[in-house]
C-alpha cells in the first residue's frame, strides 16, 4: 500500500480501527484466482488475531489457499469538495478528493469446524455490537434448538496477523484553515463521522 508520511497513522490509531470497523473484505488466492468474502471480525489484539465466520455454503473455506490471506478493513470514507477549502478563494488551485481510513491486514487463515469455537465466536460477535444499545440482543435470547442449527450452518475462520499496512488519508496535507472547511462541510452534508475522522487525526 503506498502510505505518504503524513497518512501513515500510529499503532493505536491501528488497533482502533480493527477493534471497530464493522465488517471487512477476506481475500484470499486460490489456484482458480482471487476470492473474496465480506464478513464481520472481532479482533484480538493480545493474540495477534482477526476472528470470524463464513456460510458453510459458501465455499470460500474450502478453497486451497495461495499464500496468505489478506483482510481489508475499512473505517469512514468521504467524497471531499475543493469548495470547503480556503484555498480555493486564495489562488483557486485546488481539486477534489477521496478521504478514507482504511488497514490491510495479511496474515495465515485457519478455518474453524468446530461448533464450540463457532459458538464462543458468535457470542463475542453479538456482545461487541450490541453493546452501545439501549436494550442489547443476547445470543441467550433464542432459543436453544434454534441457535444449534443456525451454529451448524456456519464455520469459523481465524486470521492470524502478520503484518498490517495502514493509511488514514484524512486531509492532513491541507492547511489547517482548508482543514476546518473540511470538518464544517462534512458535518452540513451530515457526514459526522468522516468530520470526526478528520478532526480527530488533524496535525497537533
Amino acid at each position: 500500500m503506498y502510505v505518504p508520511a503524513h497518512f501513515a497513522p500510529d499503532d493505536d490509531a491501528v488497533h482502533e480501527l480493527l477493534a471497530n470497523h464493522g465488517a471487512a473484505d477476506l481475500i484470499t488466492a486460490t489456484p482458480d484466482g482471487l476470492v473474496a468474502t465480506m464478513l464481520p471480525f472481532v479482533y484480538d489484539r493480545e493474540r495477534g488475531v482477526l476472528r470470524g465466520h463464513l456460510a458453510r455454503n459458501n465455499d470460500h473455506w474450502r478453497r486451497e489457499i495461495v499464500g496468505d490471506a489478506l483482510v481489508i478493513a475499512r473505517g469512514p470514507d468521504s467524497y471531499i469538495t475543493p469548495a470547503w477549502y480556503a484555498s480555493k478563494a486564495e489562488h483557486g488551485r485546488v481539486v477534489p478528493t477521496w478521504n478514507y481510513v482504511t488497514a490491510h491486514v495479511h496474515g495465515t487463515l485457519t478455518v474453524h469446524d468446530d461448533p464450540s469455537w463457532v459458538a464462543d465466536l458468535v457470542r463475542e460477535l453479538t456482545d461487541h455490537h450490541e453493546r452501545d444499545r439501549a436494550h442489547p440482543w443476547s445470543v441467550d435470547d433464542a432459543p436453544e434448538k434454534f441457535l444449534a442449527g443456525q451454529l451448524r450452518a456456519i464455520v469459523g475462520v481465524e486470521v492470524a496477523i502478520k503484518r498490517v499496512e495502514a493509511k488514514f488519508k484524512l486531509s492532513q496535507n491541507r492547511p489547517a484553515a482548508d482543514l476546518d472547511g473540511v470538518v464544517a462541510g462534512l458535518r452540513e452534508v451530515g457526514d459526522v463521522a468522516g468530520a470526526e475522522a478528520v478532526a480527530q487525526h488533524r496535525p497537533r
